[in-house]
Formats: structure tokens, C-alpha cells, sequence
């Protein structure tokens, strides 16, 4: 962090020249454009010798700027193409070319100009992040409201958000809800609500009414002021694809000039040489590598990806190498409720809305996971009484009368356990997940399974990646090696080194590093030595990850690592057109530079289609701002709708899939009246939501998903799930049917039905994911 100050003042300065030659470069432009043109005049009327006076003229004014970048260039070790456009404009007051020389100031001016106005268009996202940053807040105290500087706002502090205002600092909300546009920090458009507890990141801007939150960190640690760090350094300076160009410019000039000499030797026309100089007058040519990585910058900034300088873009495209952390890059780094298990006689939404009521209040990270679920499956939760909290043991208080308990349990006299909280450690095993248990007035009558889900968006980025380029993927983690191992076979992964400790990790960075350019992934403070080890250190910046934000090259702001594979698309693209523009504008320079050493192109007509290939280089450039359709397919405003809300749908029906489960577990432990009441309410669900979900997804998701993916045939294979989902439905109420009529479930019943179950419910969970990986992946 020493460096910081110094990165900031070379910020400053550069800020300062900017603003500086913003202000020359459009009067240079309009001197030299009234010169040309008064000029023509004056010819046109006859003044041949006026107007040879007014071209001159507007060399002139052109010579003086050129003459300081040039020595400025010098002052900075580097001899440029902008000698040229000196000697091309001396050259023709020289022989007396004054149209050619008014003709090449005006293309200096323009290119000047133009490139000055792409770089403003293309670090616009940047300076916008910067601008956006809060400078006060608003402070209660009591009854008071004051407004105080961002800098005195301590942790605890109760801060009140207006309508339009932007969050100054990170923290929980405390009124009832808050709705926040989040699109400066994540890219995405689309408004979201907080409701209370709910964590808000400083930098979103209320979309809403007023509402308060309560500081949970200072200015300084707060997630906006470490993006408005990192964008602060962001630009293009010294990226190696600029250096590249240099190294262009390296041979260019000499050769110009031996060029220009042997024509003006072989022929004795000085006027010949000037052609040369004049058409090898590329100003903009060599800036329109610098365009095309601040463009490549500014279009990863839109979606959410912070890169701190053109020289990590440009490595970011040569990567071929990728490591990832586990826990919070190829996993959620929460836990989620996986399923919830019920004793015999209860159901396992009671279950859940019983734990959820006790653990409202507990800060445990299962807790909070437990309580997420419960309201996003809209459980009305009760206000717990007498509630108290052992730490590693869990929370207990008195819901609707009974003294409920959520957390670890002790076992059970004589070391016996019920077969189904069995079957519960048996699943909790297999599945690498954590067990809360749930006891009523002391008896155990449910449990909860969390576990961190694999990102649904894992995959997709992971293909895409490899399709890029990438030949190697690993993962370095420090979690133990049975879950990374599952999560690798899952991901198809080349390799897992787990149980590592950060000094591991760096070791592992290093060792990769030296056999290709390697890029490191992580969210952790444990992972930024690893980050800063890597050629490309990449942070999951969502949630405020400041230690491996500072040690990262890249920040990914949106909780998407999707967003990875997006920034190397960027990247590659940005490197491919910058090299594009330099050289191509170099062969037509040269091409140019021979017609012009034998006598066919005069000075004026060359200045004339040099300008014409510099304002082409250029606008060549600015396409690494456009959006790659190839590399992520495009969806329409209706479409991307349908998905979101989809997406959401799936959230609701978790409990469905849950008791499918359930049901079936039922029938193998005690196929009685109450497995046959279990069945029923599966199936009632299933008639009432999820048949519903799926019918609609049918005819109305996947048309509308169809031109995007290349026609209807891309979703057969998820018809025809939703064809066996609504077959396995119908043989299950056939199943109740026989059993009403009969009085209850018929042995030769048992075997079929429970397969019926526990195969919709196979079903049914692995075409969720495949959905969700496939389809819910593409909205932004």
C-alpha cells in the first residue's frame, strides 16, 4: 500500500495533462480546419499567393504543438511516429507544399482529437464510478438527522439513505425494506429489495423511499471506496500491447526516413521525399492501440469488472492457465439449506419454520442460511420467547409454546438413535454437508442438511473459459479433499491440490506460473499472497473481500463468476484489435510510403489518404467497445424477463422437491396412514405448483429462448424432462387413486410408487440444474 500516494499523484498529473490538451487539441483542430478552408477559398477566387499564406499559416500553428509532444515523447525516452508528422510539416514549408502541410496539420489535429474523444468515451464508466462516490452521509442521533462527513461515520452509527441518494458506507438495513439500484457496483439493471437485516454495499443508489441503515463498516473499508481504489489506477499506460507498438515505431522511423532519403537521392526531387514523410505520417495510428485496450477496459467496467491497468487486460488475454479458490469463487461461500429432514408425524415445512423462528435473532452463518429459506419459501415466522444461545451449541426459546432448540445435539441415552436421524448422518456423510437438528420439548423432530452450493453459473464460465483458450484449470484450496474432489469431478477440472495453507497456495502459484501465463481466482484473505503471486490476480469482490481486492490485478464487483469468462472474452478481443489497428495501419502506411517514393502520390493527395487510413485505424479500435455477440448470446428485454423469473420460481420450489423426498422416505420407513398423507401432499403440490412451473417454462421459456439458442431443437432435451416429470406425476396419482379405492396402499404398490418418487425426484433436481447452468446463466 506505500505505493498508493504515488499511484494517486501520477493519477493527478495525468488527469491534469488531459485536461490540458482537451482544451488545445479541439482549438488546434479548429485553427487548422479554418486554415484549409480559407485557404481553398482563396484559391478558388484566384489568390493563388493568399491562400499559399493561409495554408502556411496553418502549418505553422500545427508545427508548435507537434514540436512539444514530440519533445515530450523524447523527455520520456520514447522517439515516435509524431517526429515524423515534424518532418512531413517542415518538410512541405520547405519545398513550399503549404496545401500538403495544411492538409497533414489537419489530420493532426483531427487524429489528435479523435483519439483524445475516444479515450474520454471509453474511460466514461471509470470517471463515472468516480464521480458517483458519496461524500457525506447522513447521521441520526435520536431525533436528529445531521449531515456529517463520510469520514467521521464509525461502525454502529445509524444512517438515513434518501430517495435517489447513494449508500455512503456498507451496512444492514433497519427499516422494513429498501430497494436499491445496484447497476454502478454489479452492471445489472434490474432493481433489487432488501428487506431488514439484509446487507447493502455502500455505492448502490436508492431507488426507493427513504430508509435507514446501520453502519457495519467505516469510509474507508467500505466496498465502493476500495472499487474507487482500484478504478482510480485503472488505464491504459504501458500495457505490453502498447509497448508493442513502440517496438513498431522502433523500425518505422528509421525506415521512413531511409525511404524518404533513397527517393529523394534516386530521383533529386526534395518534393518527393516530403510525399514520403507525409504519408508516413501515422499520429493516430500507434494511440489506436491504447484506444482499443481503454475501450476493452471500459466495456468490462459495464459489466460489473474493475481491471486496475491495460497491462493486466492484455495478460488477461494471453492467459493459459487458470487456478480457483473453492469456497466463494466456485462455490457460493454461504451455506444453503440442501434438504430438510422430518421425524415421523411431523412435517418438514414445520421443521423449517420452527428453526427459522428461534434462529432469527442468532448471527451464526447456518442461521442466517435456515432463516434466508424459510422467507424465501414464505413461512411466516413467529416471534420466539425466552430465546438464549450456548456458542457451537445453538439457539433455543419457546415458538407457540413449545421450548424449541436448533443446532448440535447431544447423542442419545445409550448411544441409540431414531433410523431416520440415521438416514440423516448417513446423507449429511455422502453429501459433505452440515446437520442443524431440531428438538420440541426436548424430543428430536427434524433436521436441517446446509451445505455451500456449487455456483450454478460454474460450469457454463469453466466451458467457455477452456473454449478461449485456457488448457489448464485447477483448484487450490484449503477445504479437505473429499468436497473439493466432488466439486472438481463435477466441474471436470484438471487437477485439485486441497488442505493447502496460503503459503501452499503461493507455492502452487509460482509452479504453474513458470510453465504458462496463469491467473488466479479467489475471494479470501487467505488468498490474496496467491493473488498477488499470479501473472493475473483475479478477486470475487462482491461482498467487500477488501485484503484480496488490494492484491488483485482484476475485481469482479457482481457475485458471478461467470463474470470471469466475460473479462477474458474482453480481453482477448481488445488485444486482437489493438494489434489489428497497429499493424494494419502500418502496411497500408508503407504501401503508401512506396507509391509516394516513385512519384505517384504528390504530398497533398498523400496527406489526403493518410488521413483517411488514421481515422480508419482509429475507428477500428473503438469496436473492442462494442459487445462480443459470440461470446455471450444475446437475449431479448422479454426473454431476459422470462428467465429472471423463472429463476425465481425454481427458488419457491425447493420445498416441492423436498417433499418428494420426503414422501419417499416415508414409505421405505413406515407405509402407513401418515406416508400415505404424505404422498398426498406431494401430490397436491406437484398438481398446484410445480406442474404449473413446468408446463409454463415449456410454452412460454424456451420459445422465447429458441432464436437465441439457435432454434427449438436446443431445448428438446429439456422437453423431454418435462415430458418424464409429467409421466412420473400422473403414475403417482394413479397410485392414490388405487389407494383411496382399495382403503389404503396395497403391497404390490409399495415398490412402484416409492421408485415413481424418489426417480421424480432425481429427475426433477438434475433438470433444475441443467436449467439453471444452461439457461439462467445467460441473463446478464
Amino acid at each position: 500500500m506505500s505505493h498508493t500516494p504515488v499511484r494517486l499523484r501520477r493519477t493527478t498529473a495525468a488527469i491534469t495533462a488531459a485536461i490540458a490538451s482537451a482544451r488545445l487539441e479541439p482549438v488546434l483542430l479548429a485553427v487548422t480546419a479554418a486554415a484549409l478552408a480559407g485557404g481553398g477559398v482563396a484559391w478558388l477566387l484566384g489568390a493563388h499567393d493568399a491562400a499559399d499564406l493561409v495554408w502556411a499559416l496553418g502549418t505553422v500553428a500545427a508545427v508548435v504543438p507537434a514540436v512539444a509532444w514530440v519533445l515530450a515523447a523524447l523527455r520520456r525516452g520514447h522517439a515516435g511516429v509524431d517526429l515524423i508528422a515534424v518532418l512531413a510539416l517542415g518538410g512541405t514549408l520547405a519545398v513550399g507544399e503549404y496545401l500538403a502541410g495544411s492538409l497533414i496539420a489537419l489530420m493532426l489535429a483531427t487524429g489528435r482529437t479523435l483519439e483524445a474523444a475516444a479515450r474520454r468515451r471509453a474511460s466514461h464508466d471509470l470517471r463515472a464510478l468516480l464521480e458517483h462516490a458519496p461524500r457525506v452521509a447522513r447521521r441520526r442521533t435520536g431525533d436528529e438527522v445531521a449531515a456529517v462527513p463520510l469520514a467521521e461515520v464509525a461502525v454502529g452509527d445509524l444512517l438515513v439513505v434518501g430517495p435517489g441518494e447513494v449508500v455512503p458506507v456498507d451496512g444492514r438495513v433497519e427499516s422494513a425494506a429498501a430497494v436499491l439500484d445496484e447497476s454502478v457496483l454489479t452492471g445489472e439493471s434490474l432493481q433489487v429489495e432488501r428487506p431488514r437485516g439484509e446487507p447493502v454495499r455502500s455505492g448502490a443508489v436508492n431507488a426507493g423511499g427513504a430508509f435507514e441503515v446501520r453502519a457495519t463498516a467505516t469510509e474507508r473499508d467500505s466496498t465502493y471506496a476500495g472499487i474507487v481504489r482500484l478504478a482510480r489506477q485503472a488505464g491504459a499506460e504501458s500495457a505490453p500491447v502498447v509497448r508493442l507498438a513502440d517496438r513498431y515505431a522502433a523500425w518505422f522511423l528509421p525506415l521512413t526516413l531511409a525511404v524518404a532519403g533513397l527517393a529523394w537521392l534516386l530521383s533529386g526531387s526534395a518534393v518527393r521525399a516530403v510525399a514520403v514523410l507525409v504519408v508516413a505520417t501515422p499520429c493516430p495510428l500507434l494511440l489506436a492501440a491504447p484506444v482499443a485496450v481503454v475501450s476493452g477496459l471500459s466495456r468490462a467496467s459495464r459489466l460489473g469488472v474493475v481491471i486496475r491497468d491495460g497491462g493486466a487486460l492484455e495478460t488477461l488475454g494471453r492467459a493459459r492457465t487458470l487456478l480457483l479458490d473453492k469456497t466463494g469463487t466456485l462455490t457460493g461461500g454461504r451455506p444453503r439449506v440442501l434438504d430438510v429432514a422430518a421425524a415421523p408425524g411431523t412435517r418438514p415445512a414445520d421443521v423449517l419454520r420452527l428453526a427459522a423462528s428461534v434462529d432469527q435473532f442468532s448471527p451464526h452463518v447456518l442461521a442466517r442460511a435456515i432463516v434466508e429459506t424459510a422467507r424465501e419459501r414464505g413461512l411466516a415466522l413467529p416471534v420466539p420467547a425466552d430465546v438464549t444461545e450456548e456458542p457451537g451449541r445453538g439457539a433455543t426459546g419457546r415458538v407457540d409454546g413449545h421450548l424449541v432448540s436448533i443446532g448440535r445435539t447431544a447423542p442419545a441415552p445409550g448411544g441409540e438413535r431414531p433410523a431416520w436421524a440415521e438416514a440423516v448422518d448417513n446423507r449429511a456423510l455422502l453429501d459433505g454437508a452440515a446437520v442443524a437438528w431440531l428438538t420440541v420439548d426436548g424430543r428430536l423432530a427434524g433436521a436441517v442438511l446446509l451445505r455451500d452450493p456449487l455456483r450454478y453459473d460454474a460450469p457454463r464460465t469453466l466451458r467457455r473459459l477452456r473454449t478461449a483458450g485456457i488448457e489448464r484449470v485447477l483448484m487450490l484450496t484449503g477445504d479437505r479433499a473429499a468436497p473439493a474432489h466432488e466439486v472438481a469431478a463435477v466441474l471436470g477440472l484438471d487437477g485439485v491440490l486441497a488442505e493447502l495453507t496460503p503459503a501452499g497456495k503461493v507455492a502452487a502459484v509460482r509452479d504453474e506460473r513458470a510453465r504458462a501465463v496463469t491467473v488466479m481466482v479467489g475471494d479470501g484473505v487467505n488468498d490474496a499472497p496467491a493473488l498477488a503471486a499470479a501473472d493475473v490476480g483475479v478477486a470475487m469482490g462482491a461482498r467487500g473481500a477488501t485484503a484480496s481486492s488490494e492484491a488483485a490485478d482484476i475485481v469482479l464487483t457482481t457475485d458471478r463468476v461467470d463474470r470471469l469468462a466475460d473479462a477474458v472474452s474482453i480481453a482477448q478481443r481488445a488485444r486482437r484489435i489493438a494489434v489489428q489497428s497497429a499493424l494494419g495501419g502500418m502496411v497500408m502506411s508503407l504501401a503508401a510510403m512506396a507509391a509516394a517514393a516513385v512519384g505517384l502520390l504528390p504530398p497533398a493527395v498523400g496527406a489526403l489518404l493518410q488521413e483517411g487510413i488514421d481515422v480508419a485505424v482509429i475507428l477500428n479500435a473503438l469496436r473492442a467497445l462494442r459487445v462480443d455477440r459470440a461470446a455471450r448470446p444475446a437475449l431479448t428485454p422479454a426473454a431476459e424477463a422470462l428467465v429472471h423469473r423463472f429463476a425465481a420460481e425454481h427458488d419457491d420450489l425447493r420445498d416441492v422437491l423436498d417433499s418428494v423426498r420426503a414422501a419417499a422416505d416415508r414409505l421405505s420407513g413406515a407405509p402407513g396412514p401418515d406416508a400415505l398423507a404424505a404422498v398426498e401432499e406431494t401430490h397436491r403440490l406437484l398438481t398446484e405448483r410445480l406442474l404449473p412451473h413446468e408446463y409454463a417454462e415449456e410454452h412460454e421459456l424456451y420459445p422465447a429462448l429458441a432464436p437465441t439458442l439457435g432454434g427449438p431443437e436446443a431445448t428438446a432435451t429439456m422437453s423431454r424432462a418435462h415430458t418424464e416429470i409429467e409421466r412420473l406425476s400422473r403414475r403417482v396419482a394413479t397410485h392414490l387413486e388405487l389407494a383411496r379405492a382399495s382403503g389404503g396402499l396395497a403391497p404390490g404398490q409399495l415398490d412402484d410408487l416409492r421408485s415413481c418418487l424418489y426417480g421424480l425426484n432425481t429427475v426433477l433436481r438434475l433438470h433444475f440444474t441443467q436449467e439453471e447452468e444452461n439457461y439462467f446463466t445467460l441473463a446478464p
